[in-house]
């Protein structure tokens, strides 16, 4: 069990997913919570071709990836003020349009080796300036959310009326949507565009089944998320498969495992709640 920790890739990677698993698992309630699943896919899908071209240009992905999300936010706004077009059309217009454009410039003859890592990412390949950029994303997540507490759970809970309590919706919203795109930027480097919504959902979906507190909730997918991580790291380095494939394959196993503990839960009188979580 200690021969993976000899190893100063093994290190940081450990590393790496613990921060994402912090932040993800905290931030990620609150993306279920407000039912942004799906705008969690759309957001890492639409940076594929800002990754890509960061690929090609040589320079840190970051570089690439924002402005990408924010091309696509502007473009997911754009096409949702189109008569006829409702939001959910928008976003899937824009999220299939850039993911297409980075397939097709990844297919290009410029498109460097490995650009496939990209897609799964490369977990055992972060650096320290990798970690820091984590780092900084599990304290930003941490003060901001903290902050945020009070706000997001009245627009959460009564939309209708958070107005009248001095809360404007639409801030609550974007101010989630903000902190949900800096965690996709930071994590997919480690986890892929294709995987990284895994660490933002799945912890969460699955403490959603096990509490319906919210503080609890942000401490038990939190926990979830580290130690699918770590197990996924483990899985990856003795049976040779792929690192973030095997965390995402943690995080559903996870989930799958806490679908009769959440029964068990409801046969005893306490069933999660339907549409939210109780204030703390």
């Amino acid at each position: 069990m200690l021969d993976p920790l000899q190893e100063p890739f093994m290190q940081r990677a450990l590393a790496e997913v613990v921060l994402l698993g912090i932040a993800g698992g905290a931030l990620g309630c609150w993306v279920v919570f407000y039912g942004f699943s799906y705008a969690a896919e759309s957001l890492s899908h639409s940076i594929f071709p800002g990754l890509v071209l960061a690929a090609i240009a040589a320079v840190p992905l970051l570089l690439g990836a924002v402005p990408a999300i924010v091309v696509a936010a502007l473009a997911i706004a754009l096409t949702a003020r189109i008569a006829g077009i409702d939001r959910e059309a928008a976003v899937a217009v824009v999220v299939t349009t850039m993911f297409g454009l980075g397939v097709l410039l990844a297919l290009s003859p410029q498109s460097p080796p490995g650009i496939e890592s990209l897609l799964f990412g490369d977990v055992f390949g972060v650096t320290d300036a990798d970690l820091a950029t984590a780092a900084g994303l599990t304290v930003l997540v941490a003060v901001a959310l903290r902050l945020l507490h009070g706000r997001l759970l009245i627009t959460g809970f009564d939309r209708g009326t958070a107005r009248s309590l001095g809360v404007s919706p639409a801030f609550a919203d974007v101010a989630l949507l903000i902190l949900l795109a800096a965690g996709i930027v930071v994590a997919v480097q480690g986890l892929g565009n294709l995987l990284v919504v895994a660490v933002f959902v799945g912890p969460a979906a699955t403490a959603r089944r096990l509490s319906d507190r919210m503080l609890p909730m942000m401490v038990l997918a939190a926990v979830f998320a580290v130690l699918a991580g770590v197990g996924g790291l483990y899985l990856s380095y003795y049976a040779g498969t792929a690192g973030g494939a095997s965390v995402a394959l943690a995080i559903v196993a996870a989930y799958l495992l806490s679908l009769p503990i959440a029964r068990l839960r409801a046969l005893r009188g306490q069933p999660p709640a339907p549409t939210g979580v109780t204030v703390t």
